[in-house]
């Protein structure tokens, strides 16, 4: 039960660090953190409709894999025998 609580953190560590960058990434209508530093890669990322289709698209993912995780370590840590 212990390998399967620990593969659910590394899920949720990598998929909160993944939505947090891809949340900063994602144009909104200021613009956002990312045109902050001068746009860079994310103003020629944003200029295709469907680039910017796609990053939200990651981002969607990304928070429904942190979504699922959490529901699933909490119903480990629930119904987990205790020792």
């Amino acid at each position: 039960m212990e390998i399967l609580k620990t593969i659910l953190m590394v899920i949720i560590a990598i998929s909160s660090i993944l939505t947090i960058l891809l949340v900063l990434l994602n144009r909104g209508k200021g613009g956002g953190l990312s045109d902050m530093f001068g746009g860079g890669m994310t103003t020629s990322l944003n200029s295709s409709g469907m680039a910017s289709k796609n990053l939200v698209r990651l981002t969607v993912t990304a928070i429904l894999v942190w979504v699922f995780a959490i529901i699933a370590y909490g119903l480990v840590l629930r119904f987990a025998p205790v020792m």
